[in-house]
């Protein structure tokens, strides 16, 4: 199995509601904080197996607040929503910004199966 890139760039956009990530050989990523706050992997909403995973809505104007390193491995992002546990692996961030659409559109299905939605 290959190892994902270690990011070159990672930042913040200006008004907080996306990460900017730079890959060598790979094309740069944007993810939503919404996609990153709602497809978090910690415990709190992954659980610990599948069937504990939670399916987080109201979450469409979450803001990233801070990020910070973790070793030389991953980030930890600190919300606005006051979520703060997930450490994000370069592998994560890599399989997010690559397979973003398909983890996105998995994530509307289950806010509809469930009755949820977007807005808080």
């Amino acid at each position: 199995m290959a190892t994902a890139p270690i990011p070159q760039e990672i930042r913040v956009s200006a008004d907080r509601r996306t990460l900017v990530l730079r890959f060598p050989s790979a094309p740069g990523a944007e993810i939503s904080a919404e996609m990153l706050r709602v497809l978090s992997p910690s415990a709190e909403v992954q659980g610990h197996s599948p069937d504990q995973r939670v399916t987080v809505g109201g979450k469409r104007n979450v803001a990233i607040s801070n990020v910070f390193p973790v070793g030389h491995y991953a980030v930890r992002i600190v919300f606005d929503d006051g979520h703060d546990t997930g450490i994000y692996t370069w592998s994560y961030l890599f399989q997010l910004a690559r397979d973003g659409e398909r983890h996105w559109t998995g994530y509307l299905t289950e806010l509809e199966a469930k009755g949820l939605s977007r807005d808080a």
